[in-house]
């Protein structure tokens, strides 16, 4: 079975969809969720985790911040580099095949994403947006207030992986919202979290299939490349034994005692003949 690290922040609503699809028959979602990490102590998401016996961790960045003045701008970007790659070394120790970022709200530097990619352990995170719209925080009030205005007739969601650019990686779900005129935030936010809660799933499922047909692709080529090289080893020693036999047949012609049995078999042929 799959395992899933799913990184949360806030209420977890979308984790809890992420627990139905794989947990309630039928299942959505081939895959066990085998740890929970909030950036939260607070986050009602821990709570969903714990209901359904997941192992859950805190992993604060203020602690990393103690004692660093907010001007101290080095040593705030180290302290957060930190953060990310003891945040990296939690989820490489838990071995997963996929960490889902659900409502996730740090970025995620590349002391992070660089540790995972080494281990190939994708990522992939769920966006109210869509590609190459509202990358950011408050992304639904700001499509809703783009939609208000008649600049966009569209908004939805996404999930896809994650690079260092902020919610620009390689879309795997999309899907889209119709705008409706004189709809109030809170019904926008709704509907997107309505599409949130089957995107994250769809997303989840779809990386996890996409890793497996990579890795069986990888493991099929390394099968032939050895195949291969063990039919070239093989020919390359038939060749060398061929051509040591040829040396130690030559070599034997050349023998005084091949050179005396030669000479005797001449004076035989002659005796014969007289």
């Amino acid at each position: 079975m799959a395992k899933i690290v799913v990184l949360i922040s806030g209420s977890g609503s979308n984790l809890q969809a992420l627990i139905d699809a794989s947990t309630k028959e039928p299942k959505k979602l081939d895959a066990d969720i085998v740890k929970v990490i909030s950036s939260s102590p607070d986050a009602y998401g821990l709570a969903r985790a714990a209901h359904a016996k997941i192992p859950i961790q805190v992993h604060q960045l203020k602690e990393y911040y103690k004692g660093i003045p907010k001007d101290s701008k080095e040593e705030r970007k180290v302290a957060r580099d930190q953060f990310d790659s003891d945040l990296a070394q939690v989820v490489i120790a838990e071995e997963p095949d996929l960490v889902v970022c659900a409502g996730w709200m740090l970025i995620l530097s590349m002391a992070f994403l660089e540790p995972l990619s080494q281990v190939g352990i994708p990522i992939i995170n769920l966006h109210p947006a869509l590609p190459g719209t509202f990358e950011g925080t408050h992304a639904i009030e700001r499509s809703w207030e783009a939609g208000r205005k008649g600049e966009i007739t569209k908004g939805g969601c996404m999930v896809h992986y994650v690079i260092e650019a902020v919610d620009m990686g390689e879309p795997l779900v999309v899907k889209e919202l119709e705008v409706t005129q004189g709809e109030s935030v809170d019904a926008w936010e709704k509907k997107i979290h309505d599409l949130e809660h089957v995107a994250i799933v769809k997303g989840a499922q779809l990386a996890l299939e996409k890793s497996r047909e990579e890795a069986e692709a990888k493991a099929s080529q390394a099968a032939k490349e050895k195949e291969e090289a063990e039919k070239a080893q093989k020919a390359k020693e038939a060749k060398a034994k061929a051509l040591a036999d040829s040396k130690k047949a030559e070599t034997a012609k050349k023998s005084p005692i091949a050179k005396k049995d030669k000479k005797r078999d001449k004076k035989k042929s002659f005796c014969v003949v007289c």
